[in-house]
């Protein structure tokens, strides 16, 4: 038996090199790598963009913002600059989703609290009623560590212009007011160049919905950004 392995031993050895080159190639392009969308206008529906950037379907990037944080202290894109964020609508005297959604951001803030690279952002769509003032009460509730995730306010106008037409994530209501919103239950992941990588159910942390993503698949987004940007 010896001498029979001797003798072909090259060709064992060969074969089982062959045997692991097929096997991983094989392996790779049924397990091809994992890769994030870029979103643009176009990709999304219509109903949650403002009517004039519906047509963009390339280089969409979040546009320039300035807003009041839940400390009196200005927030703005620099803030943002070169970190991964999950952004999101809502507001303090929301008795449907809002409590739902700011439990599993609240979980979120927990598991990435560690990354210096990644941040939350939370915009209220009614300014007029949460002032920095209420929103301090409520992060005080919600846990909210100041360093990693600002609930912000401002005018009217620019959080409804930059849910639509930067975050892609909010609709209009059926109100003449001017500026009136709906806010979704999307979270929305946002890379290091301020493009959007991904919209996720904020209500949802660990059902499997077909078709959804939701929050454990968000946080599982987060963490390859880290590790690939």
């Amino acid at each position: 038996m010896p001498s029979f392995f001797k003798k072909y031993r090259l060709f064992i050895i060969t074969m089982a090199v062959l045997s692991v080159i097929i096997l991983t190639t094989f392996y790779m392009v049924l397990s091809p790598p994992k890769r994030l969308p870029v979103y643009n206008p176009s990709d999304v529906n219509p109903k949650l963009v403002d009517t004039t950037i519906q047509y963009i379907s390339r280089d969409h990037r979040i546009a320039p913002f300035s807003f009041t944080n839940q400390n009196g202290k200005t927030v703005t894109n620099k803030d943002y600059e070169g970190k991964i964020y999950v952004a999101d609508f809502f507001f303090t005297t929301c008795p449907t989703i809002c409590p739902i959604m700011t439990t599993n951001m609240a979980w979120l803030q927990e598991r990435i609290k560690d990354n210096p690279k990644v941040m939350l952002l939370s915009h209220s769509v009614t300014p007029d009623i949460d002032n920095f003032a209420v929103l301090k009460e409520y992060a005080k509730k919600k846990g909210v560590i100041d360093s990693k995730w600002n609930l912000v306010t401002g005018d009217k106008k620019d959080i409804y212009y930059i849910a639509r037409k930067s975050y892609l994530a909010v609709e209009t209501t059926d109100s003449k007011e001017l500026y009136d919103m709906v806010h979704t239950e999307n979270f929305i992941l946002v890379d290091t160049k301020g493009r959007i990588r991904g919209f996720y159910n904020g209500t949802n942390l660990d059902k499997d919905i077909k078709g959804e993503k939701n929050v454990e698949d968000l946080l599982e987004d987060i963490n390859w950004l880290s590790e690939n940007e």
